[in-house]
């Protein structure tokens, strides 16, 4: 019972960091159509803002943590005023080939300025201890994760209920000419999301660096993989639906990893991709995806 319960706990917080990484896309894809596989390297740019940090000077590492959410924040904001903007109006193969240019020119500018070794980057020691509840252990990390996660979503919809902007947000995703009749600025909307995304990814960023201890400069491609394959899985564009798709695909590679047999495990990615590809037969828009109606095809 108890190694059930810790293998819940770990499963909510791989779930929460999917989840948190696939809003960031969910919220630019649902207003501008872009699927940022750029997204990756706001983790890379959080980890490296702290390893510079530390280098010049970090008197705490309480600091660490403002310090990798607010670089994240900036690079996306960068990223959307340097790359996409230009191509805004362009074709979705367009926004998806110049995100992944992004993703390469950041990385192998790490590589080729900094380094291509991992680097350690210390972080708060009190993540890495272990809470005792009764005769249970569970890592703080994880619990944290998970309540930052929720904390992270509330806010998120609040901002989006109540605010000016998370309105206009809202209405963009519906029909964005409509929001640029009213007189609402388009590049103020869509900056906002993209400051959102990085916001997310820095939060995440926070706890994956805290997870691995070292950064590099690939160390985005893998989460921002799942994380679009968690979108895909509760619906692309769905707020509600990146989160639930997060939980879920974080969900499963715990308990599979937990509950396989010891041979089989390492073909674990390749069953909870299998798993994704029997729910979108069934689900092709995704667990909450909107489905859109194409009209009678003609004989």
């Amino acid at each position: 019972m108890e190694y059930l319960i810790q293998q819940v706990v770990n499963a909510l917080s791989v779930g929460s960091e999917y989840a948190l990484l696939a809003l960031g896309l969910a919220i630019v894809f649902s207003i501008i159509g872009l699927v940022n596989f750029a997204h990756g390297e706001l983790i890379t740019v959080a980890g490296y803002s702290i390893f510079f940090a530390a280098a010049i000077y970090l008197p705490s590492p309480w600091l660490a943590l403002p310090i990798a959410v607010l670089g994240a924040m900036l690079a996306a904001i960068l990223f959307e005023r340097v790359a996409f903007r230009a191509i805004r109006n362009a074709s979705t193969n367009t926004g998806i080939l110049t995100a992944f240019g992004v993703s390469i020119v950041v990385q192998n500018a790490f590589v080729i300025f900094v380094a291509t070794r991992p680097k350690p980057v210390a972080t708060p020691e009190w993540l890495s201890s272990m809470l005792e509840v009764g005769t249970l252990q569970l890592p703080v990390l994880q619990i944290v994760e998970t309540l930052v996660t929720v904390v992270a979503i509330l806010a998120l919809a609040v901002l989006l209920r109540r605010t000016t902007i998370g309105l206009a947000m809202r209405a963009a995703a519906k029909d964005f000419i409509a929001v640029r009749l009213m007189g609402i600025k388009a590049n103020r909307v869509i900056l906002a999301a993209f400051a959102i995304s990085g916001f997310l990814a820095g939060l995440a960023a926070v706890f994956i660096i805290s997870r691995r201890g070292a950064i590099d400069p690939f160390m985005g491609s893998v989460p921002v993989l799942k994380a679009f394959v968690a979108c895909v899985l509760g619906g692309l564009g769905s707020l509600q639906g990146a989160v639930v798709g997060g939980i879920a695909l974080g969900v499963l590679e715990v308990l599979l990893q937990a509950f396989l047999p010891r041979e089989v495990t390492m073909f674990r990615d390749a069953i909870v991709f299998a798993a994704v590809a029997i729910v979108l037969v069934k689900f092709p828009e995704g667990l909450l995806g909107r489905k859109h109606e194409l009209g009678d095809k003609e004989a």
